[in-house]
């Protein structure tokens, strides 16, 4: 503080002139003399001691040292609470005020300077006052007076004991214990009602039931045993209903999972009456829906190079079963291969395609010559199990150029393309290449490796040969020699087709000419067959991040921008205008969403996405009261007080501020620190006790007394 008197302290030290074993040799002879002396009565013996101790003395050289000392002030940290909790009620905005008004009182105490720290939101484990407590206090120990904490009472990082910042050790083994004050935002304790989720599992099986586990808590208040509630869920597609939990008990709440994809659900608690804030009475889970175990059965031809692609592919996949035959030999050739060298067992015609055919999601027949192998009824069954909601695959070669290919049985009623029945294979070196649809549609868009004309990138790896159709239906994704399409899906009632006029795809795969990304093409041409949500040609989809909705719409056709129509939690909509995201067939807008609960965006085509904002820090808003309980036997432990500071966040009320002497003592009104008398020496001087004159004169007369002594003998 400027302005304060220096203060002047006095004490004695030891500047010996000569090295202490010196005189500790002397002072042994001295005294060992005069015993010897005394011993055989030999007169002036004590006097020569006294001497020998006034030469001993001297040698010592006592001096008066007188130190100056200049006072210096000492730190009171002010720990201002703004973790995102304190927003309720203005309490940030009263907690600044405090530590203003707070400042200033500290000012016109002497000897004591305020030091404001701001404590800003963490962004996991809550608020953690003492950590920055810790930070914060980088001032000699001796200078620190206390600290006060300006804040909501909710604290996650209380050490279990008085932490050593607030417990200094001098250096001399001796500890000051300093004060805790704590300032409460509010006019004392108060309720919440906080809606836990205790469990709730990411993934989920589609067409099964989950289980969840809730529990719903009434902090600060003491509810009746067995008293319950109404949790109120809502489901994204704005499915809702209720059911009781217990105050207090953990309840399990069974829900269906109805469509592969993240499904949100939504919980609600009602508000306690008279609670300080009803923002965590409300949570969103997501449980992303998984079907069980999707069974691919994959029919090959003539053993091929593409089919162990096919296996290695959909056997990396852990959710897929796999069911592979391959036709080593039609029934009407006859090779004299022994049938134990073909086949372990008979091909289950009967089985896989009559009794079995709807268990499997996917079919694929890989360079498949029916040769009579499946009889036209067992081919119908494809079809209408594919209409049903099925997926196929069919991987062109040769076989679509002989008589009685696939082309020419029932299965050409879904197929998205015809092969040529003259001219129809092409054999020549080409590099396959993207359509306008094919650079929009989600299974060929964003390939790695695709062309790009525009920047004179050449593209994938060649092929060598490709089907030349004379018809093709459905979406052309990608083309062959002479822009004939190579890649064709399609649409066939419930369920889907997918034609690829080539069986070279696993070329890539060796690095043909560069290769290409054989395996992400043929995993997305599968999935999509699948009715992969993430694949589908036209969606619609929104994702809230820190405060901010992204929409987000696919759409294989061109067209102008669309218009979304956004639902807010509380029933309020609006309608926004998407902006393209160059031709990827993506279009893209954002908007502030910062209400809790289920949002749900809708285009004009039927379109519907749900989206909720993520909690950033649920343990910050866990418990949501202002509260002493939590800080209080800290503030007790060293000595500081605990005040409310009331409801006016403009005018809060303040304890007095004082210092004073020893061990501290504070009240709800009155907040001590203690005065630890913080100094800098500014001067020192010292000034010998023992003059050599005087010691001189003190020997002299020593060993006069001892010579009259001696001679009077």
């Amino acid at each position: 503080m400027m302005g304060m008197p220096d203060l002047s302290r006095h004490m004695m030290a030891f500047s010996p002139q000569v090295p202490p074993w010196c005189i500790d040799i002397l002072l042994a002879m001295a005294v060992a003399l005069a015993v010897m002396g005394v011993v055989r009565r030999v007169r002036g013996s004590v006097w020569r001691l006294l001497a020998a101790l006034g030469l001993i003395a001297w040698l010592c050289n006592p001096q008066r040292i007188t130190e100056t000392w200049h006072p210096l002030p000492e730190t009171a940290l002010i720990m201002v609470d703004q973790s995102a909790s304190m927003s309720e009620r203005n309490r940030d905005e009263m907690a600044r005020n405090t530590a203003e008004r707070l400042q200033a009182e500290m000012n016109r105490v002497p000897g004591l300077v305020p030091r404001i720290v701001t404590l800003r939101e963490a962004q996991h484990g809550g608020t953690r006052l003492f950590g920055a407590l810790r930070q914060a206090a980088d001032i000699p120990p001796s200078r620190l007076a206390g600290a006060v904490l300006v804040t909501d009472g909710e604290d996650h990082d209380i050490p279990a004991s008085v932490p050593d910042m607030l417990d200094p050790d001098d250096g001399h083994g001796h500890r000051t214990m300093l004060p805790l004050h704590v300032l409460l935002t509010g006019s004392g304790e108060e309720t919440d009602r906080h809606l836990r989720v205790l469990q709730a599992p990411p993934f989920a099986i589609v067409g099964k039931d989950v289980t969840i586990r809730v529990e719903i808590d009434d902090q600060g208040a003491h509810p009746a045993p067995g008293a319950t509630t109404q949790l109120t869920l809502t489901q994204g597609d704005g499915t809702t209903f209720s059911r009781p939990v217990q105050i207090g008990q953990p309840q399990d709440i069974t829900l269906p999972v109805t469509h592969p994809g993240e499904m949100l659900v939504g919980l609600s608690a009602p508000e306690l009456p008279g609670e300080v804030s009803t923002r965590n009475n409300h949570d969103v889970i997501r449980i992303n829906g998984v079907r069980d175990r999707l069974r691919v059965l994959l029919v090959s031809g003539t053993p091929n190079q593409g089919e162990r692609v096919w296996r290695r592919l959909l056997k990396a996949d852990p959710s897929v079963d796999l069911v592979h035959f391959t036709i080593l030999r039609p029934p009407d050739r006859d090779d004299g291969t022994p049938l134990s060298d073909l086949a372990l067992i008979a091909f289950p015609v009967n089985e896989l395609f009559q009794q079995k055919i709807d268990q499997f999601d996917l079919i694929i027949l890989d360079g498949f010559e029916n040769r009579g192998i499946l009889p036209e009824a067992y081919l119908r069954n494809i079809v209408n199990h594919i209409r049903a909601g099925g997926g196929l695959l069919l991987i062109g070669g040769p076989e679509f150029l002989t008589p009685g290919s696939l082309q020419d049985t029932p299965l050409s009623d879904i197929l998205p393309a015809h092969v040529a029945s003259t001219d129809g294979m092409t054999v020549r070196r080409f590099r396959p290449d993207l359509t306008e649809t094919g650079m929009r549609h989600p299974v060929t868009s964003g390939l790695p490796g695709a062309p790009d004309h525009a920047g004179g990138q050449p593209g994938w790896g060649p092929w060598y040969r490709s089907l030349h159709t004379d018809t093709a239906g459905g979406e052309v994704l990608m083309t062959g020699p002479d822009q004939q399409p190579l890649l064709v899906l399609d649409h066939a009632g419930k369920g889907r087709v997918a034609f690829l006029l080539s069986d070279q795809a696993w070329l890539w795969s060796h690095g043909e000419g560069g290769g290409g990304p054989q395996s992400e093409l043929l995993r997305r041409i599968s999935h999509w067959l699948m009715k992969e949500p993430e694949l589908e040609e036209n969606q619609l989809e929104a994702e809230i991040s820190a405060g901010q909705m992204t929409i987000t719409r696919r759409s294989v056709t061109a067209g102008p921008p669309p218009v979304v129509h956004v639902i807010a939690p509380d029933g309020t909509t609006q309608s926004i205008t998407l902006e393209p995201a160059g031709n990827t067939g993506l279009t893209r807008a954002r908007l502030p969403a910062r209400q809790e609960g289920i949002w749900t965006v809708r285009d004009d085509a039927g379109h519907e996405a749900f989206a909720a904002p993520r909690a950033e820090d649920p343990v910050e808003f866990a418990d949501l009261r202002a509260t002493a309980s939590l800080l209080a036997p800290m503030a007790a432990a060293t000595g500081g007080g605990v005040h409310w500071l009331g409801d006016n966040p403009q005018a809060p009320s303040l304890p007095q501020v004082v210092m004073e002497d020893g061990r501290v003592t504070s009240t709800a009104d009155r907040f001590a620190f203690p005065a630890r008398n913080a100094h800098s020496v500014s001067g020192q001087q010292a000034t010998s006790m023992l003059p050599a004159w005087a010691v001189g004169l003190f020997v002299l007369v020593m060993l006069l007394v001892a010579w009259w002594r001696e001679s009077r003998s």
